[in-house]
This record gives structure tokens, C-alpha cells and sequence, in this order.
């Protein structure tokens, strides 16, 4: 990917993230393409917005905020995926709701109620 169309990948999440409220970080490493579209399908009936997205970009977006998210830079290994909403407890009763005994998505992390 060229720098410059990183750049506006970099500007989009940032975007994005200051629409929403609340954010979780969810890693679906062993989601298979159904199992995905499904979840975005869940996700869209209940008003949150998912990004599967690079790490290193979302760093990148998550650095040039004007929050303090540095806790969550940790949290940003394997295949992440950004639920967004702005309702704080919705995205955590969809993974749960998704999960199941499975445990698959996991979550990694959430900026929830401005922590």
C-alpha cells in the first residue's frame, strides 16, 4: 500500500472513531468468512458499525486522537476488528451473544465510557 493512500486509511479510522462513543477491539483470528459475515450482519441490526482493520493503522489513528489510547496498543496483535457504537454495553452482548461457549470472537480490549 502506497503512503499516501495509508495516510487516508489513517484519516478514515480517525474519523470514524470520533463519530462513536465506545469502541471495542475484538480479535477473530478463527472466524472463518461466514462466521464474519454473520457477525456483521448481528452487528448492523443492533446500530454498531465493525472495521476489520491493520493493527499498525489503527495504531497510527488511535496516536493521532486527541484521547490518550496508549492502554489499548497492547491489545493490538493478530487480527483485529473495531466494533463501534455508541451505546457502551451493546458490543459486549453481541460478542458474548456471538461467542457462545466457543469463546470465538475474544475480546481484546474497549474504550468504554471515556477509559
Amino acid at each position: 500500500m502506497k503512503k499516501e493512500d495509508k495516510v487516508k486509511v489513517i484519516a478514515s479510522i480517525s474519523e470514524i472513531i470520533k463519530e462513536y462513543a465506545h469502541f471495542y477491539l475484538v480479535d477473530v483470528t478463527a472466524m472463518d468468512s461466514a462466521a464474519t459475515n454473520a457477525m456483521r450482519a448481528k452487528c448492523y441490526k443492533q446500530e454498531v458499525k465493525m472495521l476489520v482493520v491493520k493493527n499498525t493503522l489503527l495504531k497510527k489513528a488511535l496516536q493521532a486522537s486527541e484521547v490518550d489510547f496508549s492502554q489499548l496498543d497492547v491489545c493490538l496483535k493478530g487480527t483485529t476488528a473495531l466494533l463501534l457504537c455508541n451505546t457502551a454495553n451493546v458490543p459486549a452482548k453481541l460478542i458474548k451473544d456471538v461467542a457462545g461457549k466457543a469463546e470465538i470472537p475474544a475480546l481484546k480490549g474497549a474504550y468504554a465510557e471515556e477509559s
